[in-house]
């Protein structure tokens, strides 16, 4: 009704004649409430589908695998962090060797730990073969030379252990500080992308020549020094100014320690793992000597 204040219906019987102009006779009178739809004889109306707007999910969405939650003892749980395929992984290792946006940006929020376990192990075994080469170079052919396999037990210890304590100490810190943007996963993921620069550096840093070897690692340290401030800058920089700054200087600090670890345990002269190169002939002419070989034995195990 177009004006406010009738409150009828008017319904006019099928059975009349359209000629006849009796009001009385033709017209009936209801009362109607216009909360309630009205019942007409005609065809009623069509019902929209009940599904189709429905805001709920249906009970097969429910019970769907996606949406089951998974708890730390299921497989399920640890399977979510190996769902990517190669061509992700791959995708993943071309950003962190060309890194054109934030890495957190390319893993799209969805971190994985299976590229991340892979470079770790190619990094202990590439640092092994090259480790070993160095040491070969290193005895000139003066005698035989042995294989010795602390040298990867070493490197297994070192990487892996950079890999899984460093970023779980970060993401512990950031949640005490109250940031709400760390993620344990995605620093894991971050750290594990990183040492994909570490299987560069060793394929060049086992030559003989002390100088190219420091070079190569500390080039190595800087490309994946970059890498880490520039993508955990922006999770770091939510907590306080002095703080964040105090994160980022550590950081750098333990990825130092990473790099020189590698370039002395494994592309030096004097690594302290494996066999002594100096052999045991030249022991005790350094102690004969007062010990004058420890002077500079800092500065030779880091120069190669």
């Amino acid at each position: 009704m177009a004006n406010r204040g009738y409150d009828v219906v008017v319904d006019v019987d099928q059975e009349g004649d359209l000629g006849h102009t009796d009001l009385q006779e033709d017209l009936e009178f209801h009362s109607s409430n216009f909360d309630t739809q009205p019942t007409g004889r005609g065809a009623p109306k069509i019902q929209p589908d009940s599904t189709s707007g429905s805001f709920l999910p249906g009970p097969s969405t429910s019970t769907s695998p996606t949406s089951r939650k998974h708890y730390l003892w299921s497989l399920n749980f640890y399977a979510q962090a190996f769902d990517v395929d190669t061509a992700e992984v791959l995708r993943r290792c071309t950003s962190t060797l060309y890194p054109r946006a934030n890495f957190l940006d390319v893993l799209e929020g969805n971190p994985d730990l299976y590229g991340p376990v892979w470079i770790a192990t190619t990094v202990i075994v590439i640092l092994f073969l090259t480790g070993t080469i160095n040491q070969y170079l290193a005895q000139k052919g003066e005698e035989h030379f042995a294989y010795d396999f602390k040298l990867l037990s070493g490197a297994a210890g070192l990487v892996y252990g950079y890999t899984a304590f460093v970023p779980v100490g970060l993401w512990g810190v950031l949640k005490w500080y109250g940031s709400e943007s760390a993620n344990l996963m995605e620093c894991a993921c971050l750290y594990g992308y990183a040492n994909l620069v570490w299987i560069a550096v060793s394929l060049v840093a086992w030559s003989p020549w002390g100088i190219l070897n420091f070079t190569v690692v500390a080039l190595g340290l800087a490309a994946s020094a970059f890498f880490l401030l520039r993508n955990l800058y922006p999770v770091l920089s939510t907590t306080e100014a002095k703080t964040s700054k105090i994160l980022l200087i550590v950081v750098f600090v333990l990825h130092a320690g990473f790099a020189i670890a590698i370039k002395v345990l494994f592309f030096a002269a004097t690594s302290p793992v494996g066999p002594n190169k100096g052999g045991d002939k030249d022991a005790g002419k350094g102690v004969a000597d007062g010990g004058s070989e420890g002077k500079g034995g800092m500065l030779r195990m880091l120069m190669g």
